[in-house]
């Protein structure tokens, strides 16, 4: 039976007796149906798994935590970086949700011409606050005790702009597939993926301009939540990590 993996937002130590937020005290107690004894994991996202158990009942629900052990699911050793742009609504956490499961290390949200979607600084905030809980809750389904680095959105020239080492910008025209790249995925790689639509012209040419290389999945044209999966996936697969 799987055990029941929780996000805690805090120091965890082994032996240490822990009151639980109220949220996650209602998610164990009445939603799960969990009671003390039970056996609970625990991480707060510094890469390990505490496994724990309840103690009490209520508003004074805790946890024991009962020692400190490596997560069941390791961290893959090629670092993958999505420069996503931004799509609507369920589209982006779909994408964030299933680039966390995969093993992602960071998601840049990036605006471009054709993006739909305009956020103002504080719809931009809501939407990181909401996209991180994502990704946390894609962690405790995944087995994942590190949680991956969500930024917060901005432009694509200036996200485009900062990042160093493989970098790969999805291009139905370009004539290089994944398996191209077997030698080079070591380390660190970075992948753009457009919005709906795609980058426009002026943007291809932009991070041609900086160095970016296409690569291009297949005959078929994949929807941008479609293409982040495919991609890292393939890459993920080349590189020996699925």
């Amino acid at each position: 039976m799987r055990r029941i993996r929780c996000h805690v937002d805090a120091e965890l130590v082994p032996a240490q007796v822990l009151v639980l937020p109220e949220q996650t005290r209602n998610h164990l107690a009445r939603v799960l149906r969990l009671r003390e004894g039970d056996g609970v994991d625990l991480f707060n996202g510094d890469g390990h798994d505490y496994p724990a158990r309840l103690v009490g009942s209520g508003r004074q629900l805790a946890v024991e935590i009962l020692g400190r052990e490596p997560p069941a699911a390791a961290e893959p050793g090629l670092q993958v970086t999505v420069l996503q742009g931004l799509a609507r609504g369920e589209k982006m956490d779909w994408i964030i949700q299933k680039a966390t499961e995969i093993g992602v290390s960071r998601i840049v949200p990036v605006s471009c011409q054709r993006s739909t979607v305009r956020l103002d600084a504080d719809r931009a905030g809501k939407r990181l606050d909401h996209w991180r809980r994502v990704a946390i809750s894609a962690c405790e389904q995944c087995g994942r005790a590190r949680i991956p680095v969500i930024e917060p959105p901005r432009p694509l020239a200036e996200a485009a702009a900062t990042v160093a080492g493989l970098r790969l910008v999805l291009d139905p025209q370009s004539t290089t597939g994944p398996q191209a790249l077997v030698a080079e995925l070591n380390g660190a790689v970075t992948l753009a993926i457009g919005p709906e639509g795609g980058f426009d012209e002026r943007e291809m040419a932009l991070l041609a301009g900086q160095g970016w290389r296409g690569l291009r999945l297949g005959a078929r044209i994949l929807r941008t939540e479609t293409a982040a999966v495919v991609a890292v996936s393939a890459l993920f697969a080349l590189s020996g990590e699925l």
